[in-house]
């Protein structure tokens, strides 16, 4: 728009927020208009009173007097009923635009405002004034709306000019809110797109927390692994220097028949045999690196066990099925070793040990029962807890904890004073025939 030439003295702001007023005055005053400022509507009409404006911009909420009654004090006022009013408000409906016409205000700004539509209205209702029908009629015109009347004195062209300005307004903002909507499709498209990385790298950090837990659980398995090895490889090299340590002592006492010392050296070359196998299977479990359980055939483990063990004239019946196996950890081995050699050094009575399987549900059950003295009630969990026993107190803790690397649990369910009993409860995905 051209820079028109105003013609008039200066303009009144009536505005409550300062803030409002500055911005409004800074517009006018870059466009050569002088004004002043009243925060109100009384003192705007103390100002108009005193000084004369040659146009009036009012807000329309404000306290003591809003912007209705203002315009309508200087539509009554002879001297001040030709000055032109223009309502500057966020209020924008049907009802406002009859209530501004039926005050006698010349048109409308709509906040948020900018300089061209400022300036625009401005120049619109001075030029308004120049024609013979702007101004008020005599002849008043009455609309309702919503069942509210309104009395309507404005002239043809200001009623046209200002719904010719409120349709321009209103295809203003109707673009804008189209730009608005390209822009937030726009970013929703963005957004969407934002969300779908995101997922793709959530899964992706999924995976990797995943991976990094299986790893941590790996070696966290491996470590137990090692540790057992550790702790079983100690315990039996104690239990078989210790045995060792009596055979040599006796062997060295005054007065020992020759025959028996062979006896003995015999017996302590058996022991150093099996301190042998044991570093061997601890040398041979580190060459499998640790690895994931494996098939074993059960009664395979037991004779293989027995090779270690001093049974003398204890008789071990194996009634295992050669097609039983067992998915389990290569410790395994040692498991029914200790079983074995728990029952020799406890049974006291014992004379046989037998192993067999049984079922209970879908579960299968591997038993290792003799009939020695039994376990006591009160010791049938406690033989279980690390520390307890006659010698390291290790065997039976590091079976439970052998055990439990594939799932397979056990329990001692004998009967006191006719034997042990101890089961074995292998889950169904471990077991096969």
């Amino acid at each position: 728009m051209s820079d028109p030439v105003w013609g008039f003295g200066s303009a009144l702001i009536v505005e409550d927020s300062r803030t409002q007023a500055e911005f409004l005055g800074h517009i006018l005053e870059s466009a050569g208009i002088p004004y002043e400022i009243a925060e109100n509507g009384l003192a705007a009409l103390a100002l108009v009173a005193k000084n004369g404006f040659g146009i009036i911009l009012t807000d329309i909420v404000m306290e003591g007097m809003d912007g209705y009654e203002l315009c309508r004090h200087i539509r009554t006022n002879a001297l001040t009923k030709d000055i032109p009013v223009i309502m500057v408000t966020q209020l924008f409906d049907v009802a406002d635009i009859l209530k501004g016409l039926e005050a006698g205000a010349n048109n409308f700004i709509i906040k948020p405002f900018d300089e061209e539509s400022v300036l625009t209205r401005i120049a619109e209702a001075l030029e308004e004034e120049n024609h013979i029908d702007a101004g008020c009629t005599n002849t008043p015109l009455t609309v309702e709306f919503f069942n509210q009347p309104y009395t309507i004195r404005a002239g043809r062209r200001r009623i046209l000019q200002i719904l010719v300005s409120t349709y321009a307004l209103a295809i203003r903002k109707n673009a804008e809110l189209l730009e608005a909507q390209e822009r937030l499709q726009a970013l929703n498209d963005q957004l969407h797109l934002t969300v779908n990385e995101l997922k793709e790298a959530n899964n992706d950090l999924i995976k990797e927390n995943l991976a990094r837990k299986t790893v941590e659980s790996s070696l966290e398995q491996v470590n137990k692994k090692l540790q057992l090895m550790t702790s079983i490889t100690r315990h039996d090299l104690l239990n078989h220097l210790t045995v060792l340590q009596g055979y040599l002592e006796i062997s060295q006492m005054p007065g020992t028949d020759p025959a028996k010392i062979a006896g003995y050296l015999t017996r302590s070359i058996g022991v150093v045999q099996k301190s042998i196998d044991t570093i061997q299977f601890t040398s041979e479990y580190q060459k499998i690196e640790i690895t994931a359980p494996a098939w074993h055939p059960v009664s395979a483990l037991i004779e293989r066990s027995l090779r270690h063990a001093s049974c003398g004239a204890v008789r071990v019946i194996n009634d295992i099925p050669d097609t039983a196996h067992v998915l389990a950890d290569p410790l395994i081995e040692k498991v029914i070793y200790n079983l074995i050699d728990n029952a020799l050094r406890y049974g006291e009575t014992l004379t046989t040990i037998r192993f067999s399987l049984e079922s209970e549900d879908d579960l299968h059950i591997i038993v290792c029962e003799d009939d020695g003295v039994g376990v006591p009630e009160d010791q049938k969990e406690r033989i279980f807890h690390y520390g307890v026993g006659q010698h390291t107190g290790m065997g039976l803790f590091l079976v439970r904890e052998i055990l439990a690397i594939t799932s397979i649990t056990i329990r001692e369910n004998g009967v006191p004073g006719r034997g042990a009993r101890f089961e074995l409860i292998i889950p169904p995905a471990s077991f096969r025939s």
